[in-house]
């Protein structure tokens, strides 16, 4: 059976000297980064419904068109906070960058083979070629899924499609015989013939994460509790009735028009930390996958302070 070795690192996103980071002026508007994806649905609609002024707050909200842009603005200082995922927490320590999760947030990621692949189960991903942002969540996703399927991390042959756009073609022009992706990508495919295999909405593995610098919670860690009491407050909100935001996953996250309507909202989730075991598993893998060398302890990457006692 071919195997297609991947040779990448997340590591490599992180170039710049660990010398003399650049450090924000905390002044001002608490700036955040977020990608146009359902994650970014609480902090948009605590923006646009005036919970973060009722908290006293002015947050400025960026929008990323790439993991790789919002990381530059990371690496530049330009950011006081930012939302990634667990994995990132590992890959900020390691490359020197003072970035801690103050929360977990919710997401959907969805693993589908191509129109035409026959493919019925993860099972039958044995031997068969998957597309994915090597060393992220989506791959993550991919061997923990297969891996419960009795399909071990060396039984199917990775493909490293960094770039979203072009693995959601080569899935929709048979090209590829399967994709892991986060909404609106996994609704918009299945739309058109996809064949949904898993989804992380009966587990614990979508790991998202807001993210604050060292810096922002050493000056700011007040405004930075407060974003996160706003932010319940939308999810509340969200929660509550959820087809009342449709409108947002349009004109705020990128969704295409056409699936508007099909759409399965997920519960969001009270902010929390990472879980000690989430954090094991997640540091185990990138090990097993040998990106990640140094030792890391929960405590290095997570900050309790924002989301404890309320």
């Amino acid at each position: 059976m071919r195997r297609l070795m991947i040779v990448f690192c997340c590591l490599a996103v992180f170039t710049v000297s660990l010398h003399a980071r650049p450090q924000r002026d905390v002044s001002g508007p608490l700036r955040y980064g977020v990608m146009a994806s359902t994650a970014a649905l609480p902090i948009v609609v605590a923006r646009d419904m005036g919970f973060f002024e009722a908290e006293g707050l002015e947050v400025e909200v960026i929008v990323f068109a790439s993991p790789q842009d919002r990381d530059a603005a990371i690496q530049a200082g330009q950011l006081d906070g930012a939302s990634s995922d667990l994995l990132a927490a590992f890959f900020f320590n390691a490359a020197g960058f003072d970035f801690r999760i103050t929360s977990l947030n919710n997401g959907r990621f969805g693993i589908l083979g191509s129109p035409n692949s026959g493919l019925t189960s993860l099972a039958d991903l044995r031997g068969r070629r998957i597309g994915f942002f090597p060393n992220t969540m989506t791959q993550h996703i991919s061997d923990s899924k297969l891996d419960a399927a009795g399909v071990s991390m060396f039984d199917y042959d990775p493909v490293a499609v960094p770039n979203i756009l072009l693995r959601f073609e080569m899935l929709m022009n048979d090209q590829i015989d399967a994709i892991v992706v986060p909404e609106p990508f996994m609704t918009a495919a299945e739309a058109q013939g996809a064949i949904v295999l898993a989804s992380t909405d009966d587990t614990d593995l979508d790991l998202g994460a807001f993210f604050f610098s060292g810096n922002a919670l050493r000056n700011r860690l007040d405004d930075i509790t407060a974003f996160h009491r706003a932010i319940y407050r939308a999810i509340l909100l969200i929660n509550e009735n959820p087809d009342a935001f449709r409108d947002y996953l349009v004109e705020q996250m990128n969704f295409p028009p056409a699936i508007r309507d099909q759409f399965q909202f997920f519960t969001f989730s009270k902010p929390a930390l990472p879980t000690e075991y989430q954090f094991i598993r997640a540091q185990n893998w990138l090990r097993a996958r040998n990106v990640l060398q140094r030792e890391i302890t929960l405590g290095d990457i997570i900050d309790a302070r924002p989301t404890t006692g309320w």
